[in-house]
């Protein structure tokens, strides 16, 4: 009996042995109507950032620029989803290089997508959350470009958006 409520008193210290991570996605389509862009993005919230992980399919091979937007809307050829996200107003850049003091908060960078039309990207930015955080990117939208992010001012360079997904916050365990 004492052993069992040192066990007990052991976990409500401290906590349990598996924290179950916050995860979102976006399901990215084309946003021309002839368009057979698509693709998927899971986002995980870890110790260490926002785990992103995208997979492109039959997009145009090359280097395409990817960012995280304002708004979670792809309507009118991907402008709905608004500007880079950009809580602090700082200058583009990009974020795994920069940081938030001097990129937006939505500056992936790029993906390359082989001659196959597929690519993948993964990365962990720091400091970026899917919710409860002033960098949270849940509710807002990926957006896949036509061209690559030269990191220039103001947005890159990109050229207009292939592809978009509103992220969207998961329940656990699913």
């Amino acid at each position: 009996m004492l052993r069992r409520l040192w066990l007990v008193a052991v976990l409500l210290i401290a906590g349990p042995a598996v924290v179950s991570a916050e995860h979102g996605e976006a399901d990215l389509a084309g946003t021309a109507e002839d368009s057979a862009v698509a693709g998927t993005a899971v986002l995980t919230d870890t110790p260490q950032g926002l785990k992103v992980v995208v997979t492109i399919r039959q997009a145009p091979p090359g280097t395409h620029g990817l960012h995280i937007h304002q708004y979670g809307r792809c309507g009118d050829g991907g402008k709905a989803a608004g500007s880079h996200y950009n809580p602090d107003g700082v200058k583009h850049g990009f974020l795994m290089a920069d940081g938030l003091r001097s990129a937006h908060a939505g500056d992936l960078g790029n993906i390359e997508i082989g001659a196959d039309g597929s690519g993948i990207l993964e990365l962990t930015v720091p400091n970026v959350t899917l919710s409860g955080s002033r960098y949270s990117v849940g509710g807002r939208a990926v957006i896949l470009h036509e061209w690559p992010d030269d990191f220039s001012q103001p947005t890159g360079n990109a050229g207009g958006r292939i592809a978009c997904g509103p992220i969207l916050l998961m329940e656990p365990g699913s």
